[in-house]
């Protein structure tokens, strides 16, 4: 009996060194080395709205939610009726003033000539004046007409360069003919995942009008929030990790890209050490493009994890949080 007695106390010894560690481990697990903070959020990735610049009907889509989509991929297209009109239009007054600069260019070479022929003429009859050959009113006359050439080939000149102005004007025109009829194509502004697609085939938008919502996966970050005793410590630029829950808190390296100036109230969705943490700081957890490209669609814009900074950048990072590739 004796021996049964004890091994039932040394069962129970046992049973309740281990609740009393395990009550332990659940009370210390979230326990931090000093220095080190942590705070639960959400992954978000860049949002861009493709958008038209100018007002018309969608006549082409060409993607759907859920695509990858290259760097200028065309997504949807305008009718562009109405560019191209201008467009062409825009090539005819340019036509017609390279030609307008053709005729002031030989007007002008008419003009020059005129004034040569002048000029030679003046000095024979200087020549013949000197000789008593011609009379004073003779050489005026002569003179008079050098003047007058001379005058023409100037404003030939000056019609030239009037010319020339005009065709810079048209090409001008053309290139922005051009730019309006090339906008009409939309195309994707960086490479990116469609979230969605806003609009169908024949919708009529105006400037401006959004056709479809792109994620940007090589701009990531984790939105954390800490109250003001800790977020007066971080620094933008400072390393920091991120865990996500879907990836079995896997350690994903990140910067502190952003720290909120004013305090806001804690978001219903954060969950807080204690209930005094009513005002706390938005903090940014951006993770490099590199790393972002190396889990490629294995991150997601919505998932939850925890985000590690340090509040003493001096210490080291523990060996669970440790990763040889963190950016500086």
């Amino acid at each position: 009996m004796k021996w049964r007695d004890a091994a039932i106390g040394a069962g129970v010894a046992v049973i309740v060194a281990a609740g009393g560690a395990g009550w332990y481990v659940v009370q210390h697990r979230g326990d931090l080395p000093a220095g080190l903070a942590r705070a639960n959020g959400r992954l978000e990735l860049a949002r861009i709205d493709v958008a038209v610049k100018y007002p018309g009907r969608i006549t082409e889509l060409d993607f759907h939610e859920g695509d990858t989509v290259a760097s200028g991929q065309v997504l949807a297209r305008e009718d562009d009726t109405t560019a191209r009109a201008q467009l062409d239009a825009a090539r005819a007054r340019l036509r017609a003033a390279q030609a307008d600069v053709a005729r002031a260019g030989a007007e002008r070479d008419a003009r020059v000539s005129a004034r040569h022929l002048s000029q030679l003429d003046l000095d024979h009859a200087r020549t013949m004046f000197r000789q008593h050959l011609v009379s004073d009113m003779e050489l005026s006359q002569h003179q008079t007409n050098l003047d007058t050439a001379t005058s023409a080939a100037d404003a030939a000149g000056r019609a030239v360069d009037a010319a020339q102005a005009a065709v810079d004007a048209a090409q001008a025109q053309v290139t922005e003919a051009a730019s309006s009829a090339d906008d009409m194509t939309i195309r994707a502004p960086v490479a990116g995942r469609i979230e969605y697609r806003i609009v169908e085939k024949g919708a009529v938008l105006p400037g401006g009008g959004r056709v479809a919502s792109l994620l940007d996966p090589t701009d990531m970050y984790l939105t954390i929030f800490f109250p003001s005793q800790q977020a007066g410590r971080l620094r933008v630029g400072d390393q920091a990790r991120i865990a996500l829950d879907a990836l079995h808190q896997q350690v994903i390296p990140a910067t502190i890209s952003f720290i909120s100036p004013e305090a806001q109230f804690t978001p219903k969705y954060v969950e807080t050490a204690t209930e005094r943490d009513k005002l706390v700081y938005r903090v940014k957890l951006r993770v490099s493009p590199e790393t972002a490209r190396h889990y490629g669609d294995v991150l997601k814009s919505g998932m939850t994890g925890d985000g590690y900074v340090r509040t003493d950048p001096s210490i080291r990072w523990p060996a669970t949080l440790d990763v040889a590739d963190a950016p500086q």
